[in-house]
């Protein structure tokens, strides 16, 4: 598994292409297959070793694809939304019933996009070459959901030791406004390399808001690379919640394109046993008077480890940015890890911009106070958890769907506490 290589033909299995696809796809094979899967001497991935990890859990990587069925699922009964439904990386089933169906369209989707442009990271090569699967959404100008859109990205039983590849498209018009939950529900007990690359476009003054979140603990190893682009005066909010991977890297990158551009993004999880999980952003502030937020909160038990990378870009002409990022972190293992790489590279001269990382352990005085207040260590630590990781939860403005996101974490803590 060291030197995992994909062979030419495996592209002629996925379909008939045009020249200029089937070129791009080579291409980019060509790339992966000259680099393999990244390890530490890759600036990008200093602190997850993917060549590694993937050699130490895997025998083998199938690529062939699986034909989806469509699906059975518990959808959410917690609040009313629309839905699409992704069974392993596919496009399988939707409902707009709350919209008006003429502004809004969905459609599988490949790729449209055969660009020369080298990438330098060799997930995204792979992908450009050997993706088969995905969607592409939009929303027409000047239209606001009515509901939230879930969409359940379902991984069934039968995924062994597969990796699957597959491109997202998503373009929300001008003056629209969408949420989304990214819900991932995995049935597998298997491992599996699920590989992801996503297009997100907003218009001028669009609004985007998505959450990110598990149904429960996975054995699954996932990595997706998002590139999301705001024209003048849009907003992008996101809210990440990725507790229980036993893999994860969301590789961020948010392009301001335009004046008084927002970019929000916060995420709180909770990590146990040998679970590996890195956030890494690109904010590339662009023009002036745009704004960007970031903070990152990790609670780390027995071997986990966390990272976050963050870098925030200022252009010259950018003035006026207001851009700020924080991680942090607490460690309840003496194995557990967390590392943290924050950077600026600011050529503006008129900006405001800052960023702090911090990491320890549970203040030992806090616990003792709760303690003398009769409750049990346990207790003690349970709370003082859950009030860390709740600052970014309670952010969140819609009741329904807030608790059913904190209902959802502390189930998922409730049965790591059940084991100690």
């Amino acid at each position: 598994m060291l030197n995992f290589k994909i062979h030419s033909n495996e592209i002629d299995k996925i379909g008939n292409f045009t020249k200029e696809e089937k070129d791009f796809r080579l291409k980019n094979l060509k790339y992966f297959n000259d680099t393999g899967f990244p390890n530490k001497k890759n600036e990008d991935w200093k602190f997850s070793d993917l060549k590694e990890i993937v050699s130490k859990n895997f025998n083998k990587l199938d690529i062939k694809s699986l034909k989806s069925e469509k699906p059975k699922i518990d959808f959410i009964n917690d609040f009313e939304h629309n839905y699409i439904v992704i069974t392993n990386g596919e496009l399988t089933l939707s409902n707009f019933k709350y919209e008006e169906k003429s502004k809004v369209k969905l459609k599988s989707f490949i790729n449209d996009n055969y660009s020369g442009k080298k990438e330098n990271n060799p997930l995204v090569n792979l992908n450009h070459a050997l993706s088969d699967k995905g969607y592409f959404l939009e929303v027409k100008e000047n239209y606001k959901f009515k509901k939230i859109l879930v969409i359940y990205y379902l991984f069934t039983e039968d995924l062994n030791e597969n990796i699957l590849n597959s491109k997202n498209k998503i373009v929300i018009g001008k003056n629209s406004e969408i949420h989304l939950l990214d819900y991932l529900i995995n049935v597998s007990k298997k491992n599996f390399f699920n590989n992801v690359y996503e297009d997100v476009i907003l218009g001028s003054s669009a609004r985007l808001k998505n959450i990110y979140l598990q149904k429960d603990k996975s054995s699954g190893y996932f990595h997706k690379y998002s590139k999301n682009r705001l024209s003048a005066g849009a907003n992008f909010s996101s809210f990440i919640f990725p507790t229980g991977l036993k893999f994860n890297k969301l590789d961020l990158e948010f392009n301001l394109e335009g004046e008084n551009c927002e970019c929000n993004l916060q995420s709180a999880s909770f990590l146990s046993q040998q679970e590996h999980q890195e956030i890494k952003t690109r904010i590339n502030h662009f023009y002036p008077n745009c704004k960007s937020y970031q903070k990152v909160k990790n609670v780390l038990n027995e071997d986990s480890k966390g990272v976050y990378q963050g870098k925030i870009f200022v252009k010259d002409e950018a003035q006026k940015t207001d851009a700020y990022q924080l991680s942090k972190a607490i460690l309840l293992g003496e194995r557990s890890e967390f590392d943290s790489k924050p950077e600026l590279e600011i050529y503006a001269d008129d900006v405001k911009c800052s960023h702090g990382s911090t990491s320890g352990s549970l203040d030992k005085d806090s616990i003792y106070y709760l303690m003398t207040r009769g409750l049990t260590k346990i207790e003690s630590t349970k709370l003082l958890v859950n009030g860390f990781l709740n600052e970014v939860i309670d952010s969140i403005k819609s009741d329904s769907i807030r608790n059913f996101i904190k209902t959802k974490l502390e189930e998922q803590l409730l049965n790591e506490y059940k084991k100690h």
